[in-house]
């Protein structure tokens, strides 16, 4: 098996030679990207388009298959764009879509993909054909026109693609996003914020960059069961000794024994189960 595939490449290999010095193409070619010339014989096809010497045999491959599925290869057939992205270009070709939109070096292949996938079905891409945006945020954005969303809010490289993606979840849920589409927001905090006001909480305690977001899921968890956070929401407090003062305050203990920063939240655990337990016992008694 093995000598019949090296015999069959040796003679691909010497069919390509010949056509390269019958039609007098100058310039140094590997014995790969000979049989890719070869590969091209005897089907009626344009070969010149690819046998260049500047394109490696990938991308005579991908010129090849252009020129055999009828596709306008000339949209591609450039040393400037590498297999991949010569790849993307063929598939849009091939489904009838105005790759002029992505056919530029520019563009990654994943971004080409994200641009083609969006062309196929029928969105405005370009809202997102910007080589600024990394693929992953260009995908982002077509899910959202896909979702029929107004992606303008968060269409920008500023934007991360997690936090692109809390934008997108907000305009599903119908929530004012303008409380939370700052770039200067991480990811964690837009989503805290977006899950307050999806409960239609009163986000302006806790939408302030100067809160880590484990600080406002205790804040947004405070409010959720309708408890008093103003008791917590100095931003001295880690998220630790929230936690702690949000269960003292659900358990309705006074919490201001033991609300001072200076007080770690181990310390803080101590004081409130000590109240916990002063409370139950006072219960208790009173029956």
């Amino acid at each position: 098996m093995n000598n019949y595939i090296e015999k069959y490449n040796k003679e691909l290999c010497e069919d390509g030679t010949k056509w390269l010095k019958k039609n007098n193409i100058k310039g140094e070619f590997s014995d790969e990207q000979k049989r890719w010339v070869a590969l091209g014989l005897g089907k009626d096809l344009e070969i010149s388009l690819y046998a260049k010497p500047e394109f490696k045999w990938q991308q005579m491959w991908q010129i090849l298959e252009g020129l055999k599925n009828g596709v306008d290869v000339s949209k591609y057939a450039n040393s400037e764009f590498d297999y991949f992205q010569m790849k993307e270009i063929r598939y849009g070709l091939e489904k009838g879509l105005d790759v002029s939109i992505y056919a530029d070096p520019k563009f990654d292949y994943i971004q080409m993909e994200e641009i083609k996938e969006g062309l196929d079905d029928g969105l405005d891409v370009s809202i997102y054909s910007d080589p600024k945006l990394e693929w992953s945020q260009m995908s982002q954005i077509r899910r959202g026109l896909e979702k029929k969303l107004d992606v303008t809010v968060y269409a920008d490289p500023k934007f991360h693609r997690l936090q692109m993606g809390e934008i997108g979840k907000g305009l599903e849920a119908g929530v004012d996003v303008s409380e939370y589409s700052d770039p200067e927001f991480d990811y964690q905090q837009m989503r805290e914020i977006r899950l307050g006001l999806e409960k239609k909480l009163d986000v302006s305690k806790y939408n302030d960059t100067k809160y880590i977001w484990e600080q406002m899921k205790w804040i947004r968890l405070g409010l959720d069961c309708k408890l008093n956070v103003s008791s917590y929401t100095n931003p001295e407090f880690d998220w630790k000794q929230m936690k702690e003062l949000k269960n003292g305050l659900a358990s309705g203990v006074n919490v201001t024994i033991y609300a001072d920063p200076k007080f770690d939240y181990i310390q803080m655990r101590k004081s409130r189960k000590c109240l916990e337990n002063d409370k139950k016992v006072k219960k208790e008694k009173d029956r």
